[in-house]
């Protein structure tokens, strides 16, 4: 297994992550949890421990903060087999990490991990499931969960009594943050303000003091002693502190049910899945939940940062992570499919260009390189490139809408029989009504590619009444010892004026047909349709 589980902040990855850990433990193998915090790695050891109370299931965690005789004794649990599930940071990645049967690794918040650090758990045992979790994936991880490289499971339900959270973009206001604060206060809730800079968070602890002089306020940040920030943390879940200042280390999966509002201060600084999982620390319970990022004026901002924040505003609804995650992809591009970088160039090329190429090169592995391992891999013929001065497309006065038409050329694209044209044509016709002229020829043009590839074209350009076909076989193929090439040379002279000519260019020589004297695609189709082997039944 090498599945990815997108699912929206507090929808119960957590639990679906309980339940695997669950079957694998009862299987007799051992369960690893890479997560990228130490709190929590805490938080997820208390939930495991409490899920699984009442079964014979040992859990431990590994983080920074734990004794050095304590981190001995889990590490000599997982060598001997002692520990069933494993929960930690990096440190799971170690060299003295020495698991006895490691059966299920459930990477948590996987966008906080570089590849270097993913391969080099799969690398601990060959054949070890991998489940990974995560609200907003890194462009990589979904493009390979988009092109079927590894299984994509979304979680869409919201739990019962859940509310949008209300998202709003603002500069530095004093007024805004004190009445949105007592706001939050009033009703009984407590307040996160994330801002990331360790050398003035105390600065700005005491501006949100002076604000609100009544508010309880706490300051957390990575560089706490360990026990420090616990007791931090615990506290400000059992409600001893109204307002807690914090770096990003309450990003990942903290869950504080009573936290209602939160502030992100120089928003426009974190990326779209950072501002989506900080925004999913609030709002875990029925009640509203707030959240407004702190950014500079919008006209000093550069291009990507207004893209982020105009997204971020935008996908508020519940279960929006997906497409936030969609929107990075396309802000971002989707990296190196087997390097180290996680986001980047596609949008050089374009999506659909990127996946094309993608595709064919895996299928050109599997005829050449790897055909020992596919042996029923038949090759696929390549798509007919087809070049027309006809004019073939739907006008914008048939169908006025740019998105629509491009979903109409995306389906015509995928038909592959001439009851699906005729089907399709009908639904434009109830829909737009009576085909154009062009839309007519674009129909023609499509049946026009299917007769050319049977034939064994790569590409047809029918300009100024001449059609050129060229073959896609090379010279020496075994095609031109074929029946049905043996029967094209015969049909030649019932074509008028044809004739056959070898294209010569650097790379490669070609058999071309030349044809002249067409004046219509659908004039095209009838010669060509007497080069057909007539099929025996």
């Amino acid at each position: 297994m090498d599945r990815l589980v997108c699912g929206d902040v507090g929808f119960g990855k957590t639990e679906v992550a309980i339940r695997a850990a669950f079957k694998a433990v009862d299987n007799g193998k051992q369960v690893a949890v890479l997560v990228p915090t130490t709190i929590l790695a805490f938080q997820h050891h208390n939930t495991f421990v409490n899920r699984l109370k009442d079964f014979p299931v040992t859990v431990d965690y590994l983080n920074r903060f734990r004794s050095t005789k304590h981190k001995k004794e889990v590490l000599e649990g997982i060598d001997s087999g002692a520990i069933d599930i494993v929960i930690g940071t990096h440190q799971l990645v170690g060299k003295s990490v020495s698991f006895k049967d490691l059966g299920l690794l459930i990477v948590d918040e996987e966008q906080k991990f570089g590849v270097g650090v993913k391969e080099k758990l799969r690398a601990l045992k060959e054949h070890v499931d991998v489940l990974t979790l995560t609200a907003t994936p890194i462009p990589r991880t979904l493009q390979f969960s988009l092109m079927a490289a590894r299984d994509l499971s979304i979680i869409n339900t919201p739990p019962p009594n859940r509310h949008p959270i209300e998202s709003q973009v603002l500069s530095w206001n004093e007024v805004q943050i004190r009445d949105a604060v007592i706001y939050e206060l009033q009703r009984g809730g407590q307040v996160f303000f994330v801002h990331n800079r360790i050398d003035n968070i105390k600065e700005v602890s005491g501006a949100i003091q002076r604000l609100v002089p009544d508010a309880r306020i706490a300051t957390a940040h990575g560089q706490l002693p360990g026990n420090t920030l616990e007791k931090l943390m615990l506290g400000f879940i059992a409600g001893e502190f109204d307002v807690l200042v914090a770096t990003t280390i309450i990003e990942s999966g903290l869950d504080v049910p009573n936290a209602n509002t939160i502030f992100i201060n120089n928003a426009n600084n974190f990326g779209l899945s950072d501002l989506h999982q900080m925004r999913g620390r609030v709002g875990r319970s029925n009640k509203k939940a707030f959240c407004y990022f702190i950014t500079p004026p919008f006209s000093v901002l550069t291009p990507d940062a207004r893209k982020r924040m105009e997204a971020i505003s935008q996908y508020t609804a519940l279960g929006s992570g997906f497409q936030i995650a969609m929107k990075d992809l396309e802000i971002r591009g989707a990296g190196d499919l087997l390097g180290g970088e996680q986001s980047g160039f596609i949008n050089d090329i374009g999506f659909e260009t990127y996946q094309k190429i993608l595709k064919d090169a895996i299928e050109e592995l599997q005829q050449n390189e790897f055909k020992a391992l596919y042996p029923d891999q038949k090759p696929k013929p390549k798509e007919l490139v087809l070049d027309t001065d006809v004019e073939v497309f739907f006008p914008t006065d048939y169908i006025n809408n740019v998105k629509e038409r491009m979903v109409q050329y995306q389906a015509l694209s995928t038909l592959k029989t001439e009851d699906e044209l005729r089907a399709f044509g009908d639904a434009l016709k109830d829909r737009f009504g009576s085909l154009p002229e062009p839309t007519l020829a674009l129909f023609e043009s499509v049946r026009f590619k299917w007769l050319g590839t049977s034939l064994g074209f790569e590409k047809i350009v029918l300009k100024k009444q001449k059609c050129i076909c060229t073959f896609e076989a090379s010279p020496e193929s075994d095609f031109y010892q074929t029946p049905a090439f043996q029967y094209m040379l015969g049909k030649l002279g019932s074509l008028g004026k044809a004739q056959l000519k070898e294209k010569t260019t650097k790379e490669k020589h070609k058999l071309v047909l030349v044809i002249t004297e067409v004046d219509s695609i659908e004039n095209a189709i009838q010669l060509l349709q007497k080069l057909q082997a007539p099929t025996v039944a």
